[in-house]
Formats: structure tokens, C-alpha cells, sequence
């Protein structure tokens, strides 16, 4: 537990208010991601100790950018081990997060995790996003995933029209949110549309998370987009 511990540390240090409870079940993360990473690879083995960095407070960049409202509900598309759903649904225990993935054993890691730390506030299933039949979502996020074209072409039919006003204080309406890296200029001028771009470093001082950002789509900007 000490480990773990001193991993949270780094997950506190950006976020210091969590309740006990968030502050376990991060905590409890560490060990139940090593148990399945080596019964399921769904974390590179070379990524496994970077848990903390490289997926959850990764993860937690959404939160830091933006504030999920409760009762929102909230899609993870292809969220393979339960990035960015997992630590975003400790984070926000008052909204409601569905994660969905392709492949059934990713599936079986994350309702495996969230039935450990006793996350009430999942669901998972296997299935693609492009499958999911009349289900409205407040929110999408996912993470590296796809090209942001096709990210916007599955999401935008998935999401909730008007639920989220967008207000001053409240910089998040109804739309996309994804965690992408690298140059992206050609992917965003082939989705046609303008995201809002958050650099993570500016978030987190860490070198890791130089030039990996946060795009944002709101549907209210975009509702008429194809």
C-alpha cells in the first residue's frame, strides 16, 4: 500500500480535495491493474508502472479542463482498460459513465476493476460505437482511439441536444472530448470542424504530456456539421 500510495501522490498533487473514498479506490488501482494487465495485456507492459502518469492522471486531464456536471451522462468510446472512463467516474461520482469496447476482454478488465473499487456509476459493454441504437449521450470522451473525423461522424447522432447550457463558468456544452497527441493539424482540417484545443503540459508540468492534448466539439457549434 505504500506504493500505491506514493503513486497517488502524484494524482493529489493536482487534485487535493478528493474524499477518502476517491483517494481508495484510485489507490486501489495500482494492484488490480498489475493482476489483470498479467492475466489480459490491455496496458503495454513497458506502460504498466506509468499507470499513474501515463493513464490515470492522464485521464484526469479532462477534469482539470472541464467540469462534468452531475446527473450528465457520459459515453467512453473504445475505452480499452477504462481510460478515460474509469479515473474520470471516481472523479465525478455523480454522473453516469457507460464504457464501451469492441473487444470483450478489455470489457471483462473494466467490470472487473469497477466492481473491485465499488463504482456504482458504470456500465460496460462490448459493442462499437457505431452499433449503439437509441441511446442519447450528455457527453463522448475517448482517447486515441480514431481519427477525430470519425470520432465526430460516431458521436455526434450519440448526443443529447441542449442539456448542457454553456455558460461562463461552465466551459462545456453537449459534445466530443478527446485525448489526442502528436501534430494534428491535418486530422482537424479533415473533420471539419474547430475544436477547442487545451495543451495538457500547461495542465500538468510534466514532460510527459508535451504535445498531448485536449480537443473539444461542442454539438450546439457543430449540430449542422455532416
Amino acid at each position: 500500500m505504500e506504493k500505491a500510495s506514493s503513486k497517488l501522490e502524484l494524482i493529489t498533487k493536482y487534485f487535493p480535495d478528493l474524499s477518502k473514498k476517491q483517494a481508495e479506490q484510485f489507490a486501489a488501482l495500482d494492484d488490480l491493474y498489475k493482476e489483470w494487465n498479467n492475466k489480459i495485456n490491455v496496458i503495454s507492459r513497458k506502460d504498466i508502472d506509468g499507470l499513474y502518469e501515463k493513464h490515470i492522471l492522464h485521464s484526469l486531464s479532462i477534469a482539470a479542463a472541464f467540469e462534468i456536471k452531475k446527473k450528465s451522462t457520459v459515453l467512453d468510446i473504445g475505452t480499452g482498460g477504462g481510460f478515460p472512463g474509469i479515473p474520470l467516474a471516481i472523479f465525478f461520482p455523480g454522473s453516469h459513465f457507460n464504457l464501451v469496447d469492441s473487444i470483450g476482454k478489455k470489457i471483462k478488465v473494466v467490470e472487473e476493476v469497477v466492481s473491485a473499487i465499488g463504482l456504482s456509476n458504470v456500465t460496460a459493454q462490448q459493442i462499437r460505437a457505431e452499433e449503439i441504437k437509441n441511446k442519447k449521450f450528455d457527453i463522448v470522451v475517448t482517447r486515441a482511439v480514431a481519427p477525430l473525423n470519425e470520432l465526430w461522424r460516431w458521436s455526434k447522432p450519440l448526443l443529447n441536444v441542449g442539456r448542457l447550457p454553456l455558460a461562463d463558468d461552465q466551459p462545456i456544452a453537449n459534445g466530443l472530448i478527446c485525448l489526442k497527441g502528436g501534430d494534428l493539424n491535418q486530422e482537424i482540417s479533415e473533420s471539419g470542424c474547430s475544436p477547442t484545443i487545451i495543451e495538457i503540459d500547461k495542465l500538468f508540468q510534466l514532460e510527459y504530456f508535451h504535445e498531448k492534448y485536449i480537443l473539444q466539439i461542442s454539438l450546439t457549434k457543430y449540430k449542422h456539421v455532416k
